[in-house]
């Protein structure tokens, strides 16, 4: 049986034996949604790379302790692989990050295109971050993640463009592109970042400016997708080439 994940902030100097405590909302979700009791087996997470499996040693109405039986470090998966997301109408963002944390993305980048129907300003910008985040952080603990998915603030075009500059293997989704995905070389090691585009697609001077930072445009095939779901079939098309997926190291 698959354990249920909880996160806590740290783990640091954690060994067999030790109790630790799970607080606030995650202690309360644990306890009342999941139900966990006395004596259950559970594992925590930092989402940094350590895993613990232990056992309940005594529950509260927002408290959770936790006697630690084994206690795991893995490093993080490579090539990290990074997905600029252009802001998708609705709800579809929300899509994006939970599908983008369980196919494994390291990073995502909310980006405001010049066509992006969706607009983050003020408050509203600051409630839809916390969102995308609290969603990968759901994500991650549902499909077992050690190490999480981190969302960054808005980005704006000049942003993209100095992200793609440092990254080992830079690609832009385009329709009219010429290179097709699959004849990508993906490197084992390293960072890797996608660009996907908004629903009304990327404006000339958006994929000048990508291209000059050295990224290459490539499509996925004939099909048209939404944005909310290209960045997922891009990412698995990679990893399927990349010792990750091939069960290697």
């Amino acid at each position: 049986m698959t354990l249920p994940v909880q996160w806590v902030e740290t783990l640091t100097g954690v060994g067999p034996g030790d109790l630790v405590d799970v607080g606030g909302d995650e202690a309360h979700h644990a306890v009342a949604v999941r139900r966990l009791r006395v004596g259950e087996q559970v594992a925590l997470t930092d989402g940094a790379g350590t895993t613990l499996t232990g056992v309940v040693h005594a529950t509260g109405k927002r408290r959770l302790a936790v006697e630690v039986v084994e206690v795991a470090v893995s490093p993080e998966p490579e090539p990290r692989l990074t997905v600029v997301q252009a802001l998708p109408k609705g709800d579809r963002g929300e899509l994006a990050v939970e599908v983008l944390t369980e196919v494994g993305v390291a990073t995502i980048v909310p980006w405001a295109a010049s066509r992006s129907v969706a607009v983050w300003r003020g408050e509203r910008a600051d409630r839809s971050l916390a969102r995308w985040r609290a969603t990968a952080r759901e994500a991650a603990k549902q499909s077992r993640r050690a190490w999480f998915l981190r969302v960054e603030p808005l980005a704006t075009t000049q942003d993209v463009c100095a992200l793609l500059g440092g990254a080992d293997l830079a690609m832009v989704l385009h329709e009219d592109a010429v290179t097709p995905l699959s004849a990508v070389t993906v490197p084992a090691r390293g960072s890797a970042v996608v660009v996907v585009g908004p629903e009304g697609g990327l404006t000339d001077d958006e994929v000048a400016a990508f291209a000059a930072a050295g990224a290459d445009a490539v499509h996925l095939g004939p099909e048209v997708l939404r944005t909310s779901t290209a960045g997922v079939v891009a990412v698995a098309a990679l990893l399927a080439r990349t010792p990750r997926w091939a069960g290697t190291t």
